[in-house]
């Protein structure tokens, strides 16, 4: 089992930057790929970013990809989204999950999620 808990979340303004971070807990956290998700009021839980054990690969949503960046340090059990060039509709909770299953786009493919943070852009 993992536990995975987030911070880094808040108010910016249209254009600015948040960083994301997802710690773990357990010493099996690099077993896990990892992923983050986000929901705004009203909508269901959407894929937003992907990364494997090793970070070598990564996966993006659309209207994600150039803005965002997933990382992870196993050797700090924590995976990361910087986020730049924000947008209103980037308004959300932010959820970080581990995968367990095969289709890492898929709500269901994820056992373990943490209680998610806040992010909102203000026009």
């Amino acid at each position: 089992q993992v536990q995975l808990v987030e911070s880094g979340g808040g108010l910016v303004q249209a254009g600015g930057s948040l960083r994301l971070s997802c710690s773990a807990s357990g010493r099996t956290f690099s077993m896990y790929r990892m992923a983050w998700f986000r929901q705004a009021p009203g909508n269901e839980r959407d894929f937003v970013a992907y990364i494997n054990w090793s970070g070598g690969s990564t996966y993006y949503t659309d209207s994600v990809k150039g803005r965002f960046t997933i990382s992870r340090d196993n050797a700090k059990n924590t995976v990361y989204l910087q986020m730049n060039g924000l947008k209103p509709e980037d308004t959300a909770v932010y959820y970080c999950a581990a995968m367990t299953g095969l289709y890492f786009e898929l709500e269901r493919e994820y056992s373990y999620w943490g209680q998610g943070t806040q992010v909102t852009v203000s026009s």
